[in-house]
């Protein structure tokens, strides 16, 4: 699959994970439309890194966990795509938008769990079935997970179980969508070193000690640990990957 034009949609991509995604995705060459919840000049700035490699970039405001504002996004999209690729279909889908709650199985409010449920699943499924018209066959979904759906970590029950529905999802997907030759895979990165869920990861010293003892080789994920893997996935290297879940954790709990 040359990579020539080609364009890939990064949800919550100007920050975190998602900002090295979208970074290392037009490191292949490929053109990035991002989105923000809330953070427009952090993704403006996202963009301009892109433009400077060379790529086309641009970046939209959505709201991952409110279904109702999907079409009127997908119409921008449309825009967008004519107005800055200069293409009326993009190549792959990245579902990386989300939050992170931290509590306690017997605490979690009601509340909480439906937060995680319309940002990380709901979202994600309801968000891809609308982006398929607007999506080039022959190109690829990548859906992210966590680590937290094969090992359990107490405080992580309603999280975790949206990351597993989203795997299941994912399956699914490469099921139904394999006639138009779009791929399906999961990405499910271990504790990284950024501010999702409060930055306890990048910034609690009893917890990166906590997860560097838990993991294989011996330190806390960055987030340049997880671009790569997202980008080599929209690549002609990994035109015969489909349907899998890729833990990208350095070992965590084996």
């Amino acid at each position: 699959m040359n990579t020539s034009n080609k364009i890939a949609l990064v949800t919550g991509g100007s920050r975190g994970l998602g900002k090295d995604m979208a970074l290392s995705i037009a490191g292949k060459g490929i053109d990035v439309l991002l989105t923000y919840n809330s953070k427009k000049e952090e993704a403006e700035h996202v963009v301009a890194e892109i433009i400077k490699m060379g790529r086309k970039a641009a970046a939209l405001q959505l709201n991952t966990g409110d279904t109702s504002g999907f079409g009127d996004f997908f119409g921008r999209v449309g825009t967008v795509l004519t107005g800055t690729f200069g293409r009326d279909r993009f190549d792959f889908l990245i579902n990386n938008a989300g939050v992170g709650i931290h509590a306690p199985f017997a605490e979690v409010t009601e509340e909480q769990f439906d937060t995680l449920m319309n940002i990380h699943f709901k979202g994600a499924f309801f968000l891809t079935q609308q982006a398929l018209p607007l999506m080039a066959d022959g190109g690829g979904i990548v859906n992210i997970s966590s680590g937290l759906a094969r090992f359990s970590v107490p405080g992580y029950s309603a999280y975790a179980s949206m990351k597993g529905a989203v795997e299941t999802m994912s399956r699914y997907q490469a099921k139904e969508l394999g006639a138009r030759k779009i791929r399906v895979n999961v990405v499910a990165p271990g504790a990284i070193a950024t501010d999702f869920g409060g930055g306890g990861t990048r910034d609690n010293e009893q917890v990166r000690a906590f997860v560097a003892g838990v993991t294989a080789l011996g330190r806390v994920g960055e987030a340049d640990d997880i671009g790569g893997v997202v980008a080599f996935l929209c690549t002609d290297d990994a035109k015969w990957i489909n349907a899998q879940r890729i833990e990208v954790s350095g070992g965590m709990n084996i």
